[in-house]
């Protein structure tokens, strides 16, 4: 899963509020070409939306985010995604995913949580709150010492289609996380259509 990861420059990092909405969001997301998605567990409709877009669309690569309880982290499981993400670094989740062989992506911000983060043998880290914890030049600096370990980072928070390549033009930025791909209200109003074109374009732009 890491390494099928580290080939897609973009996550979407979405927030949903009826699962209904699960099937069409997944539809328009691979209609623009993009077969990954990261559900948000902030929402009660989170769980059954994974549910059904793991059933429906068996080719995607299906995601958890802002994991940060162990009943959350249990859920994950038991609906079998491929990866979980949460905006923190606690060990106890990361032991966790890491004993039921599941891809966990914890959140850092600093040097020491970096740090931290390597020696519990996570190589891919989500850099978050990206724009306020200081931007690229942030992470820029604070990385470089870092990157000769491998160590990958999916910046989220902040970024948008406007400033994304900034991100991924550094060699330690693997993919971003993005939530104006497909925004909790495109996704209430149901603007499929919409939510395509904004992948294709995020696509196109990241080349």
């Amino acid at each position: 899963m890491l390494n099928e990861l580290l080939k897609r420059p973009v996550i979407p990092v979405i927030v949903i509020d009826d699962a209904n909405d699960a099937e069409p969001l997944a539809e328009a997301l691979l209609a623009g070409g993009m077969d990954v998605i990261e559900v948000t567990c902030r929402t009660a409709a989170a769980p059954e939306a994974l549910a059904r877009i793991k059933k429906a669309f068996p080719e995607m690569l299906l995601g958890a985010g802002t994991v940060v309880t162990p009943d959350q982290a249990k859920m994950c499981i038991d609906t079998g995604v491929g990866f979980a993400l949460a905006p923190g670094l606690n060990p106890d989740t990361v032991k966790f995913f890491q004993a039921s062989d599941t891809l966990f992506i914890p959140g850092v911000m600093t040097p020491s949580e970096t740090e931290q983060g390597l020696s519990l043998g996570c190589q891919l880290l989500k850099f978050f709150p990206a724009g306020a914890a200081g931007g690229v030049n942030m992470l820029k600096n604070f990385a470089a010492p870092y990157a000769p370990l491998g160590v990958k980072f999916c910046p989220t928070g902040g970024v948008n289609l406007d400033n994304m390549n900034d991100w991924l033009s550094l060699p330690v930025v693997s993919t971003i996380g993005g939530s104006w791909l497909a925004t909790q209200r495109q996704i209430a109003d149901k603007q499929w259509g919409v939510i395509t074109d904004q992948v294709k374009a995020a696509l196109a732009k990241a080349g």
